[in-house]
């Protein structure tokens, strides 16, 4: 292995890391009602960290914890949760798909593609999942996609799929262009 390439893998490695300390350590933003991000408006999706992204105020409106918790269930899509009483929810990003892709790479038992917060975006449901009270939207953004994802704790606790776009909604421009 050339050294270009382990330095690479280096330094690959150490951004996993710090963005997962960052998920470990709940660090939550701050601000008002819009979401806040490390990175600059513009900057790609590859330096977004899901983890970060709600702020308090946003999180606990919602009846959720502030305190986000590591939640990746596929290794290309790093990703957090906050829960509450009512229902749990998730933000993941995926940097080498996006909204067009999904929809012939899923298995979905639902996807309507429509624009939301004035991006490209989808709203979309495995088989099953929405008798259980989930849903997932899937928003571009930065060159990927940013899959926003709510269940509630039971399936009539929430309407799902409005109560996620209505976040999506709220908090989408805050996502990297």
């Amino acid at each position: 292995m050339s050294k270009l390439v382990r330095s690479l893998v280096v330094v690959a490695s150490s951004a996993v890391l710090v963005g997962l300390s960052g998920c470990a350590l709940g660090d939550g933003g701050a601000g008002g009602t819009e979401p806040t991000t490390s990175e600059p408006a513009g900057a790609s999706l590859e330096g977004f960290d899901p983890c970060t992204f709600f702020s308090p105020d946003v999180l606990t409106g919602l009846g959720l914890s502030p305190q986000s918790e590591p939640f990746t269930q596929v290794s290309f899509e790093p990703g957090c949760r906050w829960t509450g009483e009512k229902m749990s929810l998730t933000l993941h990003k995926n940097v080498d798909e996006t909204v067009d892709s999904y929809e012939t790479g899923g298995n979905w038992e639902k996807y309507e593609k429509r624009s939301i917060a004035g991006r490209s975006a989808a709203i979309a449901n495995v088989p099953g999942s929405g008798t259980t009270g989930g849903c997932d939207v899937l928003v571009d953004a930065g060159g990927g996609v940013a899959i926003y994802g709510i269940s509630g704790k039971m399936a009539d606790s929430i309407e799902a799929c409005p109560e996620l776009e209505k976040i999506v909604g709220q908090t989408a421009s805050g996502l990297p262009e």
